[in-house]
C-alpha cells in the first residue's frame, strides 16, 4: 500500500479557494478536530484530487469515519442517513478513481446519546455499542472496503493515564476484539482485513498486557515518527515491533519532524531502508508527508506543527499574522458572502441570562448584598436605576422557561448568584432557599428538555467579600473554590456544562481598573492585574475540584467564558500595526487564555511588553504583573474542557506610544479605532463587524484549542438597542444575529473549526450594569414599567427560533406525515327519540340537591394518557389580511366595515395579523406544549367568491404553512371548516337560506379534505350552528343580520344540518379509508338548572331548554336523525295556536333522517356558563324561537361575574352538561372544543380571574371523567390569544396571550393564565399536591386537646346577680349593629347550665376547655371598688366541675367584653386602662389561680383594635379615626398584657405554677400572583400587619421594622409631624418583650394578597397597602371571610417558628361556620377539622414546629358577635327554639373525639388501631346527606331527617307507658342513622361525602 489521506476540512477550504490544490500533495492530519466528517457536502473538485494521487502512485486512501455523525443517538437503527450517503459517495469516488479506501471506524467522539447514558470509554458497556456500530458500517460499506482499522491511535481514548493502566484502553481492546470477530464471521468470504492502530512506542506495553490483541489482528497499523535531529532508526523500531507480534506492518502515519530543506532526503532514505529489509514484512506506508515535503520543498506548515504530538512554534511569523493574512486577501464581497447550509447535527443552540441582570429579589429569602446591589444603590447607574427587581426572574422561573420553549433552544446558559447561595460569600452562610431557587430552575428546564449551562460567576461578588478587598485578596480563591464545590455537589447531577467565569476581563479591567463597573475600584496599576491573577487561580481550583471529585460520577465539563474583540491592524501594510493588533488580543484574550490553554503562564509578549514599559516609565509604576510559581503554572495549565467565547465587535488597532499611562492601551502601546463605514447601532462600544467572529474563531483554534484539543463554545453574542427605540420590530438585531451566526457557520464548515455551541445574549431585556435599563440586549421585551414584568417576544426571537429549527440557513422540508387509519365505527347506532322530559332528567336528580360543599369540593386527579390538550381560535378573529393576496370579503368584513356595528367601529381587517405571523403563533403553541390547535379556515381566503373556480393558491399556501408548522412540533391540527365567516359573494345569493348552499359548502369541504386531509385528522364542519341560525337569522345581531326569529331561524338550522351531513358523507365515502380522520360538528350549550329541582314542571322546563339549544342539532345527528319531540311539540303547538297550517319547524323526510343520523364520530361541545330556568307561558303574537320554549331565564346565584354579562362563571354546570350529554346521546367520546372566559381589555398580564376559571372548569371536566365515567377525550382552552370578539370588538379578550392591538406588530405576551394552563397540561390535570396529602402520626404525649367559648357569646345572664354592663351589651342593644337584632342577653344560658356544658365536654373527650371571664360580671364598673361575689362563684362552679371531669381549664381574662363603665372613660384608648386591667387580673389570679394553670391575658388584640376601633363593626363600634385609634388601642392592649404577665410572673407563678400568654390571631396570606414580587411583598405586609402587629413586640421587642417604616413614611408624607404608630420607650420595650410562656394562636383561613395603592389615605388598610381575595376553588363556610385553606395553617405555623424563635405554640382557636338550615351531619366541619389538624400534625412531625395544643372553635353554636346567631361554629347545635336551649351533638363531635382519642391519625396500613374501636354505648352515625326539604320544627328550620329524630325523641318521652311503640320508634331512628360511609380512609373526599 502507498497510503495517503485523510481528507481534511483545511483541504476542502483550499479547494474552494484554489483549484490548483487538487493537483498537489497535501499533508495528512493527525488531529481529529480537522478531519472531514461528512457534516457538509463533498466538493466537486475532490475526484480530480484522487485521480492526481492515483497518478502519482498512491494505492490506498485513509477514510476515518465519525461514529457521532453516522449514529448521533448511539442507536444503530436510527442512523443519520445524509451522513451515511456522504461517506458512501466518498468511498465510491475513491474506488472509481482507482484508490482503495482504508477505513478507520473510530476517529471522533462517542455519540452524545451514548455518552449521556454510558459515559466515555471508561464504561464497560461501550464495547458492545461499538460492535453494533461496526456491524452497521460493515453492512453499509463492506462492498467497497477491504481494509479496516478499528482505532487509528489507541492513545486517543486513554486520557492522562498510563497506557497499560487506563480502563478505557482495556475497553477499547475488547471492542476491537469483538469487531474483529464480527467482521470475519460476517463477511469472511470477502477477504478483507482488520487491524488496530498504535503508536510505535506503545506496542510493547499493550501486547505485554494483552496477548489476545495480537491474535485478533491481520496486520499491524503503526503510527511512527522520524526526527531529523535525532536520526532515529525507523528500521530498528519497526523490526522490534514485528518481532513481538510476527505480523506484517503498515506504517499508517509517518510524522516527519525537524527536517530542514537540506535534510529532505534523509527520511526518504530511512524509509527505503525499511522497504529493502528482507526480514521486515511491510504491508505499506504513509507517503503523504514524505512525498508532499519532497515535492513542495517546504517545511511543515504551522498548522501541521500545531497538530503534531509535540507542537513547535515557527518563529518566522506569529499565529495571529498567519490567521490575519489568511483572510486579509478576501475581497469585501467574498468576505461577506452569505453561506447557505446547516450546522453539524447535535450543534447546541443556546440563549443566556445573568443572575444580577434578571433575577431581582435582591434581598429575598436571605440573599446577601452583592457589589452590584451596592453599586446601584450608591447611584452609579444610569438614572439611578437598580437591579432590585430587574425582570423578577427569581419569582418567574415558569415565565422564563416558557420563552425558552418558544425559542426551541436546547440550552439555557445562566449564572448563579453567589450571594443568593452564600450570603456572606462563605459556605457557613448557606441560604437553602437560594439553592432551592436554582434547583427549581434547573428542574424546570430539564422538564422542558432544555439543558442548563451554568456560569458560576458573572460579576456579582458578595459585598461581604468585597468588604475584605474582594478579588484582590488571595482568600477569595478558597472562598470561590468552596462556592464552586457546593454548586457541583448540589446541582451537578443535572448540570453537565459549567463556566467558571464569564468575561473576567470586564471584572479586572472595568471593575478594578477603570471603576466603571462594580465594585468601582480605580486601580489599573495593581488591582486590575492582581484580580486577574486571583481569578485564574480560582478558576483552576474550581476545575480541579470538579475533575477530582465529580467528573467521574457526573460526566460533565468545565470551561471558562472569555470575552474578546477581534483586532485588525489599522494599516494592513504596517508590521507595527500588525504587532499592535496581536498585543491587543494578548492584553484582552491572552491575559486569561494563555495560562489556561497553553502553558500556565501569561503570554511571553504580554510579559515582555509590561516589563519594557516598567523600565521605560521608571520610577513611575504603570503595571505590576504578579508572577506564577511553577506549581501554580502546572495547576492552571489545561484547566478547561472547552473554550468559551463572548464576542461582540471588532477594533482597528494601530501602534502608538502609550507613554506612561496605566491601562491596556497605555501599557500595550496601541490605540483602538472603528471604521466609520461600519454600521452604527445603539451602543458606544459595539459595532457590527460579523467577519471578525470568523477570524477570531480561527485565531483561537490555532493559538489555543489546537494545543489543548478542546472545542469552542460561543457563550455570548448579541447587541443592545436603546429602550426608547423600536421595542418589538428589532430588525437591526436580526441582521446582527443573522450575519454573526453565518460567520460562525463559515468557521465550522469552511474552516473546520470545532465550534459546538452558539449563545445569544440575551433571553430578555435586563439590567445592563452601568447602563441600567437604557440598553436592551433581549430577544424578549420586558415591560419594566409594569410590576408584572411581562415578557413579549421581539421579531428577533422569532428569527432565532427559525434558525434553531433549521439548524442554520437551509430551507426546511415539509414534514412528511404517515398516518395509519384507526379502526373506527363510521356510523353511530340509531337511538330512540328523547322523551318529554328526557330520561336525562336523572342528572338533575343526581346533582341539583348537592350542597355547596359537595358542589365545590375540589377533585384531585389526572386525565388518561393521550388526553388532547389544546387551544382554539378562528379565522376572522385572528387572521386579518382581509383583502390580502386575493382573499375575498366575508360577511363579517362587510358587517364590521359598516360604521356603528361594533364598538369604536373596530374590525377584523388586521386583527392579530396571524396571516403574516405563522411563526409567532407557533411560538405560543410550542411554549404552551399543547397537543392540538383548533383553528378555522377562511372560506373566502381559499375560494374568494365561495366557489371552487376562484381558488386562491396563496390562501391555500398559508394554511399549508400553518399545518406543516404544527405537525413539525407534534401539534395536531383540529380544523373547523366554517366559523361564521361566509364569503360575501355567497351571501349575496341568499346565504344559508339558499338550498344550493348544501352543495356549495360540500364542494368547499371536498377541496379542503383533498388538499389538507393527508395531514389533518380532526375536522369540525360547523362551529356553533345555533349561533348562525339564532344570532344571524333570528335576532339579526350577527351577519347577515336577518331578523326573522320565528321562521328563518328554523330554516337555516335545517339547511346547516343537511350541509353538515353531506360534508360528513363526502369524507366518509371518499377520504376516510386513505386519510383515517374524524369528522364532527361543534355544538354549544349553556347548562340549565331548574329553579326548583323538586318541582317536576321546572325540571321539564330545564330539559326543554337543553333540547331547544343542544338537542336542536345533537338530536338529529346523535339520536335518530330528527328534532327532539320536546321541540317538535312546542313549535307545532305554538304554530297551531297562531293559526298556521303547518309547524314553523321544518320536517325531515325519512331519507333525510337516515342521511343525517350518525354523522359525527365524536361529540364536540362549546360551553361557557349556566342559567336557571323556570316555566312560563309566553305570548303568541310574535312567533319566535325564544317564545316557543315557554321559558323564563335567571342568573345562577352561585356565579362569578365576567367581562360579558351573559357569561357568568358557573363551573359546576360543565360537569352536569357533560353528564347530560353522556346520558342523552349514548355515552359518546366528548371533546370540549371551546371553554374560556372574557376579561376586559385592560387585563393584559395578571389575569387571575381566568386562572380561577380554568382551575374550576377543568376540574369539573375531570370530575365528569374520573367520577362519572364521561368519556372526555380533549379540552380546548378558548382562546390562544386575545382577538376580535365579534360584537364586542376588542373590548374584551379571551386569550391566554395578550395582543397589543394598538401596536402595528401586534406583539403577543403570555398572561399568567398561559403559564397556569401549561402546568395543567404538563400535569395532565390536577394531581394531588403534596401539601394536600394526609399524613399519619401522633401528637406528643400530653397534648392539650381543647374546645373554646367566650363569655358574652354563651353565658347570657346579662343582668343577673349584679353583673355590670359590657360594651357588647350596649352594642347589641343598639339598632342595626347585630344581625336580626340578636343579643347575648341569654345566648346559650351557660351561666345557668354548667352541668350541661361539662357534659358536652365529656362527650367530646377533650382534656382542656378554654373559656373567658366576663370582666363586668366580676367587677361591674371595671374597677376593684366592688367585687361581685356571685360572678366569681359562677366561675368557681365551672372550674370545679371541669376539674371533677379531669378537664383542665384554660382561662381567657379578656375576650372583648370591656365593662361599659370603663368605655365611658375612654376604654382602651385611655392609658389608665392598663392599670385597670392589671387590677382585674390580680383579682382573678388571686381567686382562681390555685385551680387554673393556664391563662390567656387577651384574646385577639387585632380584632379589639381594628374591628372594634377601626372598622367599627364590633363593640364599641368606633370607626371615625381609622388612622390613629386602632394603633393607640393596640399599644395599650400590649402594655396591659405585659403588666398582667409580669403580675403573674412576679406574684403568683412560684405558688400557682401556671403558664400565661396572649392569644394572637392571624390569617395566612399568599400572593395573588405567586410569580409577582409585588404580590409577594403584599402578602408579607398582610402577615406582618396582622400577626406581627402584636407578636413582634411580645416575642421580638417593639413593632416590626416593616410596620414602623411604612407608617412613619406615610404619616410624614401626609404632613403629620410624626408617625401615627405610637412608639414604645426603651423601658416599655423591655417590659413588653418576652411576656409569654407560649404562643397562643387563633387561625381560620388564608387570603390571596395583592398591592393596592390607597394614595394619601391614612388608615390601617392604606398603611398595609394590600387588598385580599379568595381563590374560587376554596370551600366556603357560613362566614364570608372564612374559606377552607388547610395548607395555609401549616405555613403560618412555620412562619411563627421562623419569625419568633420556635416558641411553644398552643392553637387556641380553629374552626368553621355554617349558615342556613340545621344539618347535624356537618360534613364540611368534619372535612375542615381533619385537614386543618392534619396540617398541624405535619408542622409538628415534619417541620419540627413545637405545637403542644389544639383548640376547636367552638364548643357550641353561640352568638357570633355582629352576625348574631346566623353563623354557627359549634360542634354542638343549640336549639334556640327550645326554651331549654337543648344542646345536640353534630356528627363532627364523633370525628373530633376520635382524633382526640387517637392523639392524631393512626396509619391504616398498620392495621386497626384501638382508638378507632366503636363506642361501647352503640352510638350510631347520622344518615348520609340526602336532598331533604327544610321544615320548621318547634320554631326552627331543620332538615327532614333531624326533624324526624327530634320528633321520635319527643314521642319517647310522652308515650312512656307504650313500651312497644317506643321500641319501634327507637329502631326506626337507628335504621335511618345507619352509616353509609365507605370503609376506605383518606380516599377522595367527594367519595366520602
Amino acid at each position: 500500500m502507498l497510503l495517503a489521506g485523510p481528507l481534511t476540512n483545511n483541504l476542502l477550504k483550499d479547494f474552494s479557494r484554489n483549484h490548483a490544490t487538487s493537483q498537489s500533495w497535501v499533508s495528512g492530519a493527525s488531529e481529529r478536530d480537522i478531519v472531514f466528517d461528512c457534516s457538509h457536502a463533498l466538493p466537486s473538485k475532490l475526484r480530480d484530487h484522487f485521480q492526481y494521487l492515483q497518478s502519482r502512485g498512491v494505492t490506498h486512501y485513509k477514510v476515518p469515519l465519525s461514529w457521532s455523525h453516522i449514529i448521533p443517538t448511539g442507536d444503530s437503527s436510527r442512523p443519520h442517513r445524509d451522513t451515511v450517503r456522504c461517506y458512501r459517495a466518498l468511498l465510491e469516488q475513491l474506488t472509481e478513481s482507482g484508490l482503495q479506501p482504508l477505513v478507520v471506524l473510530h476517529r471522533s467522539a462517542v455519540p452524545e446519546g451514548l455518552r449521556a447514558t454510558l459515559g466515555d470509554w471508561d464504561s464497560p458497556e461501550l464495547p458492545e455499542a461499538f460492535e453494533r456500530y461496526a456491524e452497521f458500517v460493515f453492512a453499509e460499506f463492506g462492498d467497497l472496503v477491504k481494509y479496516w482499522i478499528t482505532f487509528s491511535q489507541l492513545d486517543e481514548v486513554k486520557g492522562d493515564a498510563k497506557l497499560v493502566d487506563a480502563p478505557s484502553v482495556q475497553n477499547v481492546l475488547q471492542a476491537h476484539t469483538r469487531v474483529y470477530q464480527l467482521y470475519h464471521n460476517m463477511i469472511s468470504d470477502k477477504g478483507g482485513q482488520v487491524s488496530l492502530g498504535l503508536k510505535a512506542s506503545d506496542f510493547g506495553a499493550v501486547f505485554q498486557r494483552d496477548t489476545l490483541s495480537m491474535v485478533f489482528m491481520d496486520f499491524l497499523s503503526v503510527c511512527a515518527k522520524y526526527d531529523c535531529t535525532t536520526k532515529s532508526s525507523l528500521l530498528q523500531e519497526l523490526t522490534d515491533i514485528q518481532m513481538v507480534t510476527g505480523q506484517p506492518v503498515l506504517i499508517y502515519n509517518l510524522n516527519i519532524r525537524q527536517c530542514s530543506k537540506e535534510e529532505t532526503l534523509q527520511p526518504l532514505t530511512s524509509v527505503l531502508g525499511v522497504l529493502n529489509s528482507r526480514d521486515l514484512p511491510i504491508r505499506g506506508f504513509d507517503i503523504t508527508n514524505l512525498f508532499g515535503m519532497l515535492e513542495e520543498e517546504k517545511p511543515m506548515s504551522r498548522e501541521e506543527a500545531l497538530t503534531s504530538d509535540e507542537p513547535e512554534r515557527n518563529t518566522s511569523s506569529s499565529i495571529y499574522e498567519n490567521v490575519w493574512r489568511n483572510f486579509s486577501s478576501q475581497s469585501p464581497s467574498e468576505r461577506d458572502n452569505f453561506l447557505i447550509g446547516s450546522f453539524p447535527e447535535g450543534f447546541q443552540w443556546a440563549v443566556s441570562s445573568e443572575s444580577f441582570k434578571v433575577e431581582g429579589g435582591w434581598s429575598e429569602d436571605g440573599k446577601g448584598e452583592t457589589i452590584w446591589d451596592r453599586f446601584g444603590h450608591q447611584g452609579h447607574v444610569f438614572d439611578n436605576q437598580t437591579a432590585d427587581l430587574a425582570c423578577d426572574s427569581y419569582n418567574k422561573v415558569d415565565y422564563d422557561v416558557y420563552l425558552l420553549r418558544g425559542l426551541l433552544t436546547d440550552t439555557f446558559q445562566f449564572s448563579i448568584s453567589w450571594a443568593r447561595i452564600f450570603p456572606t460569600g462563605h459556605r457557613g452562610s448557606l441560604s437553602e432557599k437560594g439553592a432551592l431557587y436554582y434547583d427549581n430552575l434547573i428542574n424546570t428546564l430539564l422538564e422542558s428538555n432544555i439543558e442548563p449551562v451554568v456560569t458560576l460567576y458573572h460579576w456579582d461578588l458578595p459585598q461581604a467579600l468585597q468588604d475584605n478587598e474582594g478579588w484582590t485578596n488571595l482568600t477569595v480563591v478558597e472562598a470561590f473554590k468552596d462556592f464552586a464545590d457546593f454548586c457541583f455537589s448540589r446541582f451537578g447531577d443535572r448540570v453537565k456544562t459549567w463556566n467558571t467565569f464569564s468575561s473576567p476581563w470586564v471584572v479586572s479591567h472595568s471593575g478594578y481598573g477603570t471603576g466603571e463597573h462594580a465594585p468601582g475600584v480605580k486601580d489599573p496599576v495593581i488591582s486590575s492585574y492582581q484580580v486577574t491573577h486571583n481569578i485564574l487561580k480560582s478558576h483552576a481550583e474550581a476545575w480541579h475540584v470538579y475533575n477530582d471529585n465529580y467528573r467521574k460520577q457526573q460526566g460533565g465539563r468545565v470551561g471558562i467564558a472569555l470575552n474578546s474583540d477581534w483586532a485588525e491592524p489599522l494599516n494592513a501594510a504596517s508590521p507595527q500595526d500588525i504587532e499592535a493588533a496581536e498585543r491587543y488580543l494578548d492584553f484582552m484574550l491572552g491575559w486569561f487564555a494563555h495560562p489556561i490553554f497553553v502553558d500556565g503562564d501569561y503570554p511571553a509578549k504580554f510579559k515582555t511588553q509590561i516589563e519594557q514599559k516598567k523600565q521605560e516609565c521608571q520610577p513611575a509604576e504603570v503595571a505590576r504583573l504578579p508572577v506564577f510559581t511553577e506549581a501554580e503554572k502546572q495547576r492552571i495549565q489545561g484547566t478547561a474542557d472547552f473554550f468559551g467565547l463572548n464576542h461582540y465587535t471588532t477594533r482597528l488597532i494601530n501602534e502608538s506610544s502609550g507613554q506612561c499611562v496605566p491601562g491596556p492601551h497605555g501599557v500595550g502601546d496601541f490605540q483602538s479605532h472603528v471604521d466609520p463605514s461600519w454600521p452604527a447601532i445603539d451602543s458606544d462600544w459595539i459595532q457590527p463587524v460579523p467577519w471578525g467572529l470568523r477570524r477570531l474563531l480561527n485565531y483561537i483554534s490555532a493559538q489555543y484549542t489546537s494545543v489543548s484539543k478542546v472545542p469552542i463554545h460561543i457563550t455570548g453574542n448579541g447587541m443592545p438597542m436603546y429602550y426608547n427605540s423600536e421595542s418589538f420590530n428589532d430588525t437591526e438585531r436580526i441582521n446582527f444575529l443573522r450575519s454573526y451566526i453565518n460567520e460562525a457557520m463559515k468557521a465550522i464548515i469552511v474552516d473546520g473549526i470545532d465550534v459546538q455551541m452558539y449563545t445569544v445574549q440575551s433571553l430578555m431585556d435586563g439590567f445592563e450594569g452601568p447602563q441600567g435599563y437604557s440598553q436592551r440586549f433581549g430577544l424578549h421585551y420586558v415591560d419594566l414599567e409594569d410590576t408584572n414584568r411581562p415578557r413579549t417576544p421581539k421579531a428577533s426571537a422569532y428569527f432565532y427560533s427559525h434558525v434553531v429549527q433549521m439548524n442554520g440557513f437551509e430551507n426546511l422540508q415539509s414534514r412528511s406525515v404517515s398516518y395509519v387509519p384507526n379502526s373506527i365505527t363510521t356510523k353511530r347506532q340509531v337511538l330512540s327519540p328523547s322523551e318529554v322530559p328526557s330520561t336525562s332528567k336523572v342528572i338533575w336528580e343526581k346533582f341539583s340537591h348537592h350542597t355547596k360543599f359537595q358542589r365545590k369540593l375540589y377533585h384531585y386527579g389526572t386525565f388518561p394518557e393521550g388526553f388532547q390538550w389544546g387551544v382554539s381560535s378562528s379565522a376572522y378573529q385572528i387572521e386579518g389580511a382581509w383583502n390580502t393576496d386575493g382573499k375575498g370579503p366575508s360577511v363579517w368584513d362587510t358587517f364590521t366595515q359598516k360604521p356603528g356595528n361594533t364598538p369604536n367601529n373596530e374590525t377584523g381587517d388586521i386583527a392579530c395579523d396571524s396571516y403574516n405571523k405563522v411563526e409567532e403563533d407557533l411560538y405560543m403553541l410550542r411554549s404552551l406544549r399543547v397537543k392540538s390547535y383548533r383553528f378555522s379556515l377562511s372560506w373566502s381566503r381559499i375560494f374568494p367568491d365561495g366557489q371552487r373556480p376562484s381558488m386562491n393558491q396563496k390562501g391555500v399556501d398559508y394554511y399549508n404553512r400553518l399545518i406543516n408548522g404544527l405537525l413539525a412540533h407534534n401539534i395536531t391540527p383540529m380544523v373547523t371548516l366554517y366559523h361564521w365567516d361566509l364569503p360575501q359573494a355567497l351571501q349575496d345569493t341568499g346565504g344559508w337560506d339558499n338550498v344550493n348552499m348544501t352543495d356549495i359548502f360540500n364542494d368547499f369541504c371536498d377541496f379542503c379534505f383533498s388538499t389538507f386531509g393527508d395531514r389533518v385528522k380532526f375536522w369540525i364542519t360547523f362551529n356553533q350552528p345555533y349561533t348562525i341560525a339564532w344570532s344571524g337569522y333570528g335576532l339579526g345581531q350577527f351577519p347577515p343580520n336577518v331578523k326573522d326569529p320565528g321562521n328563518a331561524t328554523y330554516r337555516i338550522a335545517h339547511n346547516l344540518l343537511k350541509a353538515h351531513a353531506k360534508a360528513y358523507h363526502t369524507y366518509d365515502d371518499n377520504y376516510r379509508s386513505t386519510q383515517g380522520g374524524l369528522v364532527s360538528i361543534s355544538l354549544n350549550a349553556d347548562w340549565v338548572e331548574p329553579k326548583d329541582p323538586n318541582d317536576p314542571r321546572q325540571v321539564t322546563a330545564a330539559d326543554r331548554a337543553l333540547q331547544f339549544q343542544l338537542g336542536w342539532f345533537a338530536h338529529p345527528i346523535f339520536k335518530n336523525g330528527d328534532y327532539p319531540d320536546a321541540m317538535k311539540w312546542q313549535v307545532g303547538n305554538k304554530s297551531d295556536l297562531q293559526g298556521l297550517e303547518v309547524s314553523r319547524l321544518p320536517t325531515f323526510t325519512d331519507e333525510d333522517k337516515a342521511y343525517i343520523q350518525g354523522t359525527a364520530e365524536f361529540f364536540s361541545i362549546n360551553a361557557y356558563t349556566t342559567k336557571v330556568v323556570h316555566h312560563v307561558t309566553t305570548g303568541l303574537s310574535s312567533p319566535s324561537y325564544e317564545t316557543d320554549q315557554d321559558l323564563g331565564w335567571e342568573e345562577e346565584a352561585d356565579s362569578h361575574p365576567t367581562a360579558l354579562n351573559d357569561q357568568k362563571a358557573v363551573a359546576f354546570g360543565l360537569r352536569r352538561l357533560l353528564n347530560w350529554i353522556k346520558e342523552e346521546y349514548g355515552d359518546p367520546d366528548i371533546y370540549i372544543t371551546e371553554n374560556g372566559v372574557a376579561t376586559n381589555s385592560e387585563t393584559t398580564a395578571d389575569d387571575t380571574d381566568r386562572i380561577f376559571f380554568y382551575k374550576t372548569y377543568i376540574d369539573e371536566a375531570l370530575k365528569a371523567h374520573n367520577l362519572d365515567g364521561v368519556k372526555v377525550k380533549g379540552y380546548q382552552a378558548s382562546a390562544l390569544m386575545d382577538s376580535f370578539e365579534w360584537l364586542n370588538g376588542y373590548k374584551v379578550g379571551f386569550g391566554l396571550h395578550h395582543v397589543d392591538f394598538e401596536h402595528p406588530s401586534r406583539p403577543r405576551t403570555p398572561k399568567q393564565s398561559a403559564h397556569y394552563y401549561y402546568q395543567i397540561i404538563k400535569n395532565n390535570g390536577f394531581p394531588l399536591p403534596d401539601e394536600e396529602k394526609l399524613i399519619y402520626g401522633h401528637f406528643p404525649e400530653g397534648f392539650r386537646w381543647s374546645t373554646a367559648t367566650a363569655s358574652y357569646q354563651i353565658e347570657g345572664g346579662w343582668r343577673s346577680d349584679g353583673k355590670g354592663l359590657s360594651i357588647w351589651d350596649k352594642f347589641a342593644h343598639t339598632p342595626l349593629r347585630v344581625w336580626d337584632d340578636d343579643t347575648g342577653d341569654i345566648a346559650c344560658d351557660s351561666y345557668n347550665k354548667v352541668a350541661e356544658d361539662v357534659d358536652m365536654l365529656k362527650k367530646l373527650k377533650v382534656n382542656h376547655y378554654r373559656f373567658s371571664i366576663s370582666w363586668s360580671r366580676i367587677l361591674p364598673d371595671g374597677t376593684t371598688s366592688f367585687i361581685n361575689k356571685p360572678g366569681l362563684d359562677y366561675y368557681h362552679r365551672l372550674v370545679d366541675a371541669l376539674l371533677a371531669a379531669n378537664i383542665k381549664p384554660q382561662v381567657t381574662l379578656y375576650h372583648w367584653d370591656l365593662p361599659q363603665a370603663l368605655q365611658e372613660k375612654g376604654g382602651w384608648e385611655n392609658d389608665t386602662i392598663v392599670q385597670r386591667f392589671k387590677e382585674y387580673a390580680d383579682v382573678i389570679f388571686d381567686s382562681l389561680g390555685d385551680k387554673v394553670k393556664f391563662w390567656i391575658t387577651i384574646n385577639e388584640p387585632y380584632n379589639v383594635a381594628m374591628i372594634g376601633h377601626g372598622y367599627g363593626s364590633a363593640a364599641p363600634g368606633i370607626s371615625f379615626r381609622p388612622g390613629t385609634l386602632p394603633y393607640i388601642v393596640g399599644h395599650n392592649l400590649l402594655k396591659a398584657h405585659a403588666e398582667a404577665w409580669h403580675l403573674y410572673n412576679d406574684k403568683y407563678r412560684t405558688t400557682q405554677g401556671g403558664i400565661i400568654s396572649i392569644t394572637i390571631n392571624s390569617d395566612w396570606a399568599e400572593p395573588r400572583n405567586p410569580y409577582k414580587q409585588e404580590d409577594i411583598d403584599a402578602a408579607r405586609r398582610v402577615v406582618q400587619f396582622y400577626i406581627g402587629w402584636f407578636a413582634h413586640p411580645v416575642f421580638n421587642g417593639d413593632y416590626s421594622d416593616v410596620m414602623k417604616t411604612i407608617i412613619r413614611e406615610r404619616s410624614l408624607a401626609a404632613g403629620l409631624p410624626k408617625s401615627r404608630l405610637p412608639e414604645f420607650t426603651p423601658a416599655e420595650v423591655n417590659r413588653v418583650k418576652g411576656t409569654y410562656d407560649y404562643f397562643g394562636f387563633n387561625h381560620y383561613t388564608t387570603v390571596l394578597a395583592f398591592k393596592v395603592d390607597y394614595k394619601g389615605l391614612q388608615h390601617y388598610d392604606a398603611d398595609r397597602g394590600a387588598g385580599t381575595i379568595a381563590d374560587r376553588t376554596w370551600l366556603d363556610s357560613g362566614s364570608t371571610w372564612l374559606k377552607v385553606t388547610p395548607p395555609g395553617f401549616r405555613k403560618i405555623l412555620n412562619f411563627i417558628k421562623e419569625e419568633y424563635g420556635n416558641p411553644t405554640i398552643i392553637i387556641t382557636e380553629n374552626g368553621i361556620s355554617e349558615r342556613g338550615p340545621v344539618n347535624l351531619n356537618d360534613i364540611h366541619r368534619i372535612h375542615y377539622y381533619e385537614n386543618y389538624i392534619n396540617q398541624a400534625l405535619k408542622a409538628y412531625l415534619i417541620d419540627k414546629v413545637d405545637i403542644q395544643g389544639y383548640t376547636a372553635w367552638s364548643l357550641m353554636d353561640n352568638l357570633e358577635w355582629a352576625t348574631g346567631f346566623s353563623e354557627k361554629f359549634g360542634l354542638f347545635y343549640v336549639n334556640r327554639s327550645d326554651p331549654s336551649l337543648a344542646r345536640l351533638p353534630k356528627e363532627s363531635v364523633k370525628h373530633y373525639g376520635t382524633i382526640i382519642t387517637c392523639n392524631g391519625f393512626p396509619d391504616p396500613s398498620q392495621g386497626p388501631h384501638p382508638c378507632l374501636a366503636p363506642e361501647p354505648d352503640g352510638t350510631s352515625t347520622p344518615p348520609p346527606i340526602s336532598p331533604s326539604p327544610v321544615v320548621r320544627f318547634l320554631g326552627m328550620e331543620v332538615s327532614l331527617p333531624d326533624a324526624e329524630v327530634a320528633l321520635n325523641v319527643l314521642f319517647s318521652f310522652t308515650i312512656i307507658g307504650a313500651a312497644a311503640a317506643a321500641l319501634i320508634s327507637f329502631m326506626c331512628v337507628k335504621a335511618t342513622k345507619r352509616s353509609k360511609r365507605p370503609s376506605g380512609e383518606n380516599i377522595g373526599l367527594e367519595k366520602r361525602f
